[in-house]
């Protein structure tokens, strides 16, 4: 089984980039969860669990050799069963990665800033449940395999990804060890929009000490 584990993040990352543009290209269909009203075609509008649903599906399609019956969504954390990680490789119960997944989707369907997405990335606090609490949370966990954190979005012209991701990196660089930014990015999507957008994936190391 072990020419079948992901060897780095990088092959990861870029496979995720392709999953996302091959989803993609069949036009999926978002909906409002309030209103039922369906969003315009594209990966772009759906929310963070779907998307990732539909891109872990992608995945096994599109390389079952890497991820065929080795990806699994929503893995409890152990001994903390009502904390889910977002996706696993490997074979249970020896995972040999548990990573945590964030989106960073900066405007709207209709093309309006949403000013409360750096939250979910930059928040210090628990319970927010960001990017940078998720590096602890990984750490400070009992998966005894390698840990992830992975930062999807969607670039716009007054609104680049850059900034927040290279925050992120000075905020988690304080608390724990990063491994090398591994990206990939997908280009002319079909959403009017959401039209291109890079997914950044770093391992998390152990907590550093703070004098």
């Amino acid at each position: 089984m072990a020419g079948l584990a992901v060897e780095n993040l990088s092959v990861f990352t870029s496979d995720i980039a392709a999953a996302m543009k091959e989803v993609d290209s069949r036009s999926p269909r978002a909906a409002n969860a309030r209103t039922g009203v369906q969003y315009q075609p594209g990966i772009g509008p759906h929310p963070e669990t779907q998307t990732v649903k539909l891109v872990v599906e992608e995945l096994q399609r599109l390389f079952p050799k890497r991820y065929e019956g080795r990806l699994a969504l929503g893995v409890p954390y152990p001994h903390e069963s009502r904390q889910k990680c977002d996706v696993c490789i490997g074979l249970e119960p020896g995972w040999e990665w548990a990573i945590e997944v964030k989106m960073l989707r900066r405007m709207g369907d209709n093309g309006k800033p949403n000013d409360n997405i750096l939250m979910h990335i930059l928040s210090p606090y628990q319970q927010d449940r960001s990017a940078l609490t998720d590096c602890s949370k990984l750490l400070n966990s009992e998966f005894h395999g390698r840990k992830a954190v992975v930062i999807y979005g969607y670039d716009y012209p007054d609104f680049p990804m850059d900034p927040a991701i290279e925050a992120f990196e000075v905020l988690a660089g304080r608390t724990v060890r990063l491994g090398e930014r591994c990206a990939s990015s997908y280009k002319e999507l079909i959403h009017p929009v959401h039209q291109s957008g890079r997914v950044f994936a770093w391992e998390v190391f152990e907590n550093r000490k703070v004098c």
